[in-house]
């Protein structure tokens, strides 16, 4: 346990003031009619046909909606004749294992008990080929034995590169459904390339495999549904890139410029693919830019791991502290074969471990030059999904005050 002299558990901490962040909060009211109307498309409703063997590949992201979503698609395949069932699509995620990969499915609902389909898990591959810059390109096994392939997946930036493309539907069909394998070669590029790069896999897996159209989710700054859309195989690298703006104007944003200290209750796979949003905290070990703007912050506090990370706690790397029961929970092969497959190893150091939230709050505070203890600049945060709530300190508070994003409470 970290050592502070006596005098440093003595002083009061700054109070913290509950404020509300208000961002755009426009929301699809009927996510399942909206989408049943998609699946009745012209482009779309032809792609099923009688007898069909549909691979419905599901990732490892939190989605809104998603068993309702899931749930919808097999409802319209079965309607249409298809015989369909669930293929994991997320990359190294829960170990790379079968048995992993189940395990995540299962904490979003994704069972065969739940949804009466096969649920298949196997990470086997096959080679498709190269791109033009010579990368190599995986699909799963299970899913190219298939007659039809349908993707589901959230429209977002991503947490480790800026383009046209980045996390949606081109992503899971690159990296997703290349199973570790694949999402091991296409990480051996620098990040300034993998946008050009899913793009060029994804045209190759889109002209040598049977994808029939994918469902698209974009979400709110309260991560509630805010769009989907079904989009056809033929037109899905086009139409991502559309979504992806789309997706850029409906992020929420740490609003307070400056933090000294910034406590975040909990990082988590259900949260994002990095454990936290970089786009939204400004740390990143990948990223050189960002695409929102990001506050100043001197130390960064880890309190806890979501329950659905399975002990899986990537991106504690780029806190500064944490505490003994975040440290307690991890479980490193699950975090090593995520960072290692995206090659982030910084992503999965420990950090300082204190005993508790007190502790690691003060050892924090030590480790800042030059802030009067009464004036610090605090900030708590529950993750970076939810962030219409979040406590300030006193100068925290007089710095947004103006701000007509704000309300305090």
């Amino acid at each position: 346990m970290p050592v502070l002299l006596s005098e440093d558990y003595t002083y009061p901490l700054p109070e913290l003031c509950k404020v509300q962040q208000i961002f755009d909060r426009t929301l699809l009211e009927d996510v399942e009619g909206t989408l049943k109307r998609e699946l009745a498309k012209k482009e779309i409703t032809g792609k099923i046909h009688p007898g069909d063997r549909v691979a419905v590949a599901v990732g490892s992201r939190g989605i809104k909606n998603l068993f309702l979503i899931v749930s919808t698609v097999i409802e319209d395949v079965r309607k249409k004749g298809g015989i369909p069932y669930i293929v994991s699509a997320m990359g190294s995620h829960g170990n790379g294992t079968e048995e992993g990969q189940r395990e995540v499915l299962a904490s979003y609902g994704i069972t065969e008990e739940n949804l009466g389909v096969e649920i298949v898990t196997t990470v086997d591959v096959n080679h498709l080929g190269r791109t033009p810059s010579g990368k190599d390109v995986y699909f799963d096994r299970a899913a190219m034995e298939a007659d039809a392939v349908i993707p589901i997946n959230r429209v977002k930036l991503h947490t480790d590169f800026v383009g046209d493309l980045q996390s949606g539907l081109c992503k899971m069909l690159v990296i997703g459904l290349g199973n570790q394998i694949g999402c091991s070669s296409i990480h051996e590029e620098d990040p300034d390339e993998f946008a050009a790069i899913i793009e060029d896999a994804a045209s190759l897996i889109l002209k040598k495999c049977r994808i029939a159209y994918g469902i698209a989710a974009i979400e709110n700054a309260y991560d509630e549904t805010f769009m989907i859309e079904a989009v056809a195989a033929e037109n899905m690298i086009k139409r991502e890139k559309e979504l992806v703006k789309i997706a850029r104007t409906k992020m929420p944003v740490l609003i307070p410029p400056k933090i000294d200290i910034l406590i975040v209750e909990e990082i988590g796979k259900n949260i994002s693919g990095a454990g936290y949003d970089p786009n939204i905290l400004g740390k990143s070990s990948v990223l050189k830019e960002f695409c929102l703007p990001v506050p100043e912050i001197k130390r960064m506090v880890l309190l806890g791991v979501t329950p659905q990370s399975h002990g899986n706690a990537i991106g504690i790397g780029l806190f500064d502290v944490t505490v003994k029961e975040v440290f307690e929970q991890l479980d490193y092969e699950a975090m090593y074969a995520n960072a290692i497959a995206c090659r982030c190893i910084e992503d999965c150091r420990v950090p300082l471990v204190a005993a508790d939230e007190d502790e690691a709050v003060r050892v924090a505070i030590k480790c800042i030059r030059n802030v009067k203890k009464e004036d610090l600049r605090i900030v708590k945060i529950k993750n970076t999904l939810e962030l219409e709530y979040i406590q300030v300190s006193k100068t925290v508070l007089e710095d947004i005050r103006p701000d007509e994003r704000i309300r305090i409470l």
